[in-house]
């Protein structure tokens, strides 16, 4: 399954935000953080920033995948792939694509505690290096161009 990815569009905005709820919304709930409003104006700031992209699948938007480079690290955020596309390596395909053109820094992304995304983060070479709130912190060293391992 061949994937390509490009910036998002205002267009992109409500189905991604939908996604977003879908895929986020059973463990906000048990953390006891949902609320669509926060959701949605996470999910503008994002947009907003321009540091989003779509997943595209044969002309199917599949999912989106975001990063922010920093000073010292480069921050991996918004990695969200609609349901019935996930287990197929499309998120660490995304993931791997976004980072070509990433400076090689390490990577850093925020995980809901307890989440099951947890295990697809520690697959690509993510280790939990501490805690933020409801958020584990999630690090990988540099990014030297090496794609990632399997998912």
């Amino acid at each position: 399954m061949t994937l390509s990815l490009r910036p998002a569009e205002e267009a992109d905005f409500e189905p991604l935000l939908d996604l977003s709820v879908r895929v986020l919304r059973a463990d906000l709930e048990r953390l006891d953080r949902f609320l669509l409003s926060r959701r949605r104006a996470r999910m503008r700031a994002v947009f907003d920033a321009g540091d989003l992209r779509v997943i595209d699948v044969a002309g199917q938007r599949v999912g989106c995948v975001g990063i922010t480079p920093a000073v010292d690290h480069v921050a991996l955020h918004s990695v969200y792939v609609e349901p019935a596309f996930q287990g197929r390596g499309l998120g660490a395909a995304a993931v791997a694509s976004v980072l070509t053109d990433a400076p090689p820094l390490p990577l850093r992304i925020e995980v809901l505690r307890d989440s099951p995304a947890h295990r697809f983060w520690e697959r690509l070479g993510f280790v939990r290096v501490g805690e933020d709130g409801v958020d584990w912190l999630y690090e990988r060293p540099a990014w030297l161009g090496a794609a990632p391992p399997a998912a």
